[in-house]
This record gives structure tokens, C-alpha cells and sequence, in this order.
């Protein structure tokens, strides 16, 4: 196990233990063109959609703004709507999250890859990358294909 795991895992059990409850914001970053804006973390396997963890007395949008721009330089520019809020107990005990869909931002340009996030990229939605998570497939075929919502992330 790497250090960065090893980190993550600790973290996890304290957060279980000092948290009944915790919640995520992730966004489905759409551009003109349809594509998808996904990430690739640096501590784990897999591509995903940015976000990230909502923080003691901030609302939920804000943490959403906050990881969108931390993770992938994304502003908004516009209210992101509200998609669904999907249990993530098989990764997590009493983890939340709210996911987003964003169809009006900017991306002034592109931070080079950090600790945290390895690679970023827009993807059409009928080819994205090798590894994508089985959460973002779901999303993706529940937002493109108007499949049914599963509550589990």
C-alpha cells in the first residue's frame, strides 16, 4: 500500500468515526460540443468526474465551485442543477453525494497535473477513456440516455 493510501485509509476511519454522515459535490461538466470533462486521480484508480468533499458550515454549491476549480480550473457562470444526491456506501459507510450537472462555466485554462490530479480531458460520451469508474458510466448513461437512477453511486 502507498503512503497516499495508506493516508486515505486513516483519514477514512476518523471521518467515520468523528462524522455520522458525509457528503460529496460532483459535477458533470458538459461543453458545447457535448463532450464530458472527466479526471484522473493521483491517488486513485480510474477516471471520474471533479468534486470532491463538502466541508463543515459550506453549502453544498459552494464546495461543488470550490472542487470544480481547485481540481480542473472550472468557474461557473452559471446555477448548476441539481441532478441527484446518490449513496455511496459501497466505498464509503453514510457517504453522500450530490452530483451536478454544469452547462454554463469557463475553464480560463487548464492546471498542469498536481499531487492530486494526474490528467484531465473532455471526452465524447460514446468514447470515453479506458478505466472510466462505474459511477460515471451510470451517470452518463442515467443523464445521455435517460436510463433509470440508481440511489447507489
Amino acid at each position: 500500500m502507498t503512503g497516499t493510501k495508506l493516508v486515505t485509509k486513516v483519514l477514512q476511519r476518523y471521518w467515520r468515526l468523528a462524522r455520522g454522515l458525509t457528503l460529496g459535490a460532483q459535477g458533470l461538466i458538459v461543453d458545447s460540443e457535448g463532450r464530458v470533462l472527466l479526471i484522473r486521480h493521483s491517488y486513485r484508480p480510474g477516471w471520474h468526474f471533479p468534486g470532491g468533499g463538502v466541508e463543515k458550515n459550506e453549502p453544498v454549491e459552494t464546495a461543488l465551485e470550490r472542487e470544480l476549480k481547485e481540481e480542473a480550473g472550472v468557474t461557473l457562470r452559471g446555477t448548476p442543477q441539481l441532478f441527484g444526491v446518490y449513496a455511496n456506501f459501497r466505498h464509503f459507510p453514510n457517504d453522500h453525494v450530490a452530483f451536478f450537472i454544469v452547462r454554463d462555466w469557463d475553464q480560463a485554462s487548464v492546471p498542469p497535473p498536481n499531487r492530486e490530479i494526474a490528467e484531465q480531458g473532455f471526452f465524447s460520451v460514446d468514447a470515453l477513456p479506458e478505466g472510466t469508474h462505474r459511477s460515471v458510466l451510470s451517470r452518463i448513461e442515467e443523464v445521455f440516455r435517460d436510463q433509470p437512477r440508481d440511489p447507489l453511486w
